[in-house]
């Protein structure tokens, strides 16, 4: 299980819950099943979330994977230029 940190507008759409428990073995099955088990977070997934892994953040590799013990957070996606 990895526990995942939420950000403000992410974790009121998970029942309010800043960290959360979810067992996936990618950044893929992480968005699914958060998505399965809070509903209200497909609307934040769609429009773009970065996740950082120890402190690395990924923006377009979904199928990174999540090691065991790792840091995991995940950021609204913020356009640069």
């Amino acid at each position: 299980m990895a526990q995942v940190q939420l950000w403000g507008a992410l974790a009121a759409a998970a029942g309010g819950h800043p960290v959360v428990e979810i067992a996936a073995k990618d950044i893929n099955e992480l968005f699914r099943k958060l998505a399965e088990q809070y509903p209200a977070t497909q609307a934040f997934i769609d429009q773009g979330v970065a996740v950082s892994i120890d402190g690395t953040i990924y923006r377009d590799t979904w199928s990174q994977k999540l090691p065991d013990g790792a840091e995991i957070f995940l950021l609204p996606r913020i356009a640069g230029g």
